[in-house]
């Protein structure tokens, strides 16, 4: 196949780049499977209880077992950093209540950044498996935030008066807040971890970034695809100028 007015130079290098493609093809397939085919994880300690928003929006305490629905066995959970990282120095909200917080007490705009496009996504990804957002912020402040963002299709739970941040990796041992994207499986009446993005904490190569959730985010993803990559000196931000 060709393009429009391209070179023989650029056809032979374009044609050696999508043989690396279908290698990574191949390889993110290998991956996939092999991730299912992990032996059964580790039986959940508790039945986790967080805090969610009832019909009436009154908090209301949610079991980790009830995010379960019916004929769907499997349970993703994003562990969102609100509050971020102390030393994400980024600003925070222009205006609405979440602007009062302090910085550090605030939402990472990173994570942010993610729930936006988690949020148009979400009202598919709940048509095959169970998905919540967790974060270790009081319940009002978490809906707060996602009403001043515009978040419509999120189940948004905190689990500021439980200890399921510290036991999936998304706390530090110093409390600070982590990332973690963990999978769940009902087997009957048992839930089991199922997955972990453990490459959070795996040592990086120079020049990158963890990617332990990489294959979620068409931003970056997109960003690939252009002559600018994703740039050494862009972040995401709550809001641009």
């Amino acid at each position: 196949m060709t393009f429009p007015g391209e070179s023989a130079e650029y056809r032979a290098a374009r044609n050696r780049l999508l043989e690396q493609e279908i290698e990574l093809r191949r390889a993110t397939e290998a991956v996939a499977a092999a991730r299912r085919r992990l032996p059964p994880g580790g039986l959940i300690p508790e039945d986790y209880v967080f805090q969610g928003a009832g019909p009436d929006g009154t908090p209301t305490d949610v079991r980790l077992s009830e995010l379960f629905a019916p004929g769907k066995d499997s349970l993703v959970i994003y562990s969102f950093m609100f509050p971020r990282h102390p030393g994400d120095k980024r600003p925070g909200p222009k205006s609405g209540r979440t602007a009062e917080l302090k910085l550090e007490e605030g939402p990472c705009p990173s994570c942010t950044t993610l729930l936006d496009q988690l949020d148009g996504a979400a009202e598919h990804v709940v048509q095959h498996v169970n998905f919540a957002v967790v974060a270790r912020a009081p319940l009002p402040r978490l809906l707060t935030f996602a009403q001043e963002r515009g978040w419509r299709r999120l189940r948004l739970l905190s689990a500021a008066d439980n200890t399921y941040s510290r036991d999936y990796l998304a706390e530090t041992a110093e409390g600070l807040s982590m990332p973690m994207l963990n999978v769940f499986r009902r087997d009957g009446e048992q839930i089991r971890h199922f997955w972990g993005s453990e490459l959070l904490y795996a040592p990086m190569d120079p020049g990158q970034d963890p990617r332990h959730v990489g294959t979620l985010e068409p931003l970056w993803n997109l960003f690939d695809l252009t002559p600018e990559g994703r740039g050494t000196d862009w972040e995401e931000q709550l809001s641009y100028s």
